[in-house]
């Protein structure tokens, strides 16, 4: 990170993700015994999400306010791109890094516009600037302008507050974006859509994000990468998802993980990066003859009646056919769909209320993509449990044929590096 870049200019540097390293980073508040913090070190890479997660207190948001110094270290130190931020004026640090923070932190009195306009203003960007970069950070994180704009946060929902904190954290372009929390205070079908628009905004900026939560569950469907903290900050195990799922440091991260580790596993997978079934289908315009004739001749249970942009409607069998003499009545509903963009573990759910055991699968514009069935995801968790079993067996065996690598044990003190 630059002076060049924290002015907001727009550089290449800006515009993606730096790396964060912590070096035996610790924080002691005075007249307490223990530190709140304690020699906490980890290399963030650049360009992924790295969540925090542990129990309350633990230390986690302490650790990930003191990259942007809201909370001063004791010792130790923290680099952004290399630089020691201990260097940088911390206002000009902190604009340069994304905040956003649960009940999104919206300055009640100010516009949704002027609420996303305040980095880039305090950097000194012009008014045209500014307020074409509040439309393009509003169409970002799908509000639309003309709508939204002149909102105040009271007018919006708790979603729509936290999509606001989320384009404000974002208006200036920063290398890194800090997140503590930003989606805890919203209900869990509104949680949901927001951990998938953040994932699919990741897509695009690659932007460095240190995300801090509770919910393992959330860490899992996030994180790139996931650090597990005991008490201090202290690191029991730094991973990616899937190597802490398959297999837990100790008995603690386990208990994070939980008994439904399987079930944990179908979140790391998009329904996209699986192979998807099909089954008949036809336009509700279309005559029944063509459809059932194809259920006949195929001996296929189901068809799937589809509207004139190939949305799925209704799901429709031989018996729904026998008698029919149009398309535009017979079947039965669509329980739900699931996107390409969703986890198996949302297909799963989609799956279980579906009487036909297959989960419809819709494109961008809901149109119809295939199926899904318990199946796919069965032979799925056998594939990464086959995976998994290969990995670990082939580093046994290096280990043991070179004396001289490293140990295969995880870290289980403060020091972590990918």
């Amino acid at each position: 990170m630059t002076e060049t870049a924290t002015a907001g200019s727009d550089t290449a540097e800006q515009r993606h993700g730096a790396e964060i390293v912590l070096d035996s980073v610790t924080k002691h508040y005075p007249g307490q015994r223990d530190p709140a913090v304690e020699e906490f070190s980890i290399t963030i890479p650049a360009g992924e999400i790295v969540v925090f997660v542990g129990p309350s207190g633990c230390g986690k948001t302490t650790t990930m306010r003191m990259i942007n110094r809201l909370i001063e270290p004791t010792s130790g130190t923290i680099t952004i791109d290399g630089r020691d931020v201990s260097g940088i004026n911390a206002d000009r640090l902190r604009r340069s890094v994304g905040y956003s923070i649960q009940q999104a932190g919206l300055f009640p009195h100010l516009t949704v516009a002027r609420n996303i306009a305040t980095v880039p203003g305090l950097l000194g960007w012009d008014r045209k600037r500014i307020s074409a970069r509040v439309d393009e950070m509003l169409e970002l994180v799908g509000l639309e302008p003309g709508t939204f704009r002149r909102r105040y946060p009271r007018q919006l929902s708790g979603g729509q507050q936290q999509r606001v904190g989320v384009a404000r954290a974002l208006a200036a372009d920063p290398p890194v974006l800090l997140m503590d929390e930003p989606f805890g205070a919203v209900d869990p079908i509104t949680r949901g859509l927001l951990q998938d628009e953040l994932l699919r905004l990741q897509a695009d900026l690659h932007k460095t994000i240190v995300f801090v939560t509770h919910d393992f569950n959330e860490a899992v469907k996030l994180g790139d990468r996931i650090a597990v903290l005991g008490d201090r900050s202290r690191i029991l195990q730094y991973d990616t998802p899937a190597a802490i799922l398959a297999d837990p440091a100790d008995d603690t991260v386990a208990g994070f993980v939980g008994a439904d580790a399987a079930l944990k596993q179908l979140t790391l997978t998009r329904v996209a990066d699986v192979d998807l079934g099909q089954c008949p289908t036809a336009i509700e315009s279309d005559t029944p003859d063509a459809l059932r004739a194809v259920l006949a001749e195929r001996e296929w249970k189901w068809g799937l009646i589809l509207d004139a942009q190939r949305r799925p409607l209704r799901w429709v069998s031989a018996d729904h056919l026998a008698h029919a003499a149009t398309l535009r009545e017979a079947g039965q509903p669509v329980a739900g769909t699931v996107a390409l963009r969703a986890s198996l573990q949302e297909a799963l759910e989609t799956l279980l209320a579906d009487s036909t055991a297959h989960a419809v699968v819709t494109g961008r514009r809901g149109e119809y993509a295939g199926l899904i069935a318990i199946d796919t995801l069965v032979t799925h968790l056998s594939v990464m449990r086959d995976e998994h079993s290969s990995d670990t067996t082939d580093s046994a065996d290096d280990a043991a044929s070179d004396p001289d690598a490293p140990s295969p044990d995880r870290p289980t003190s403060g020091e972590a590096k990918p």
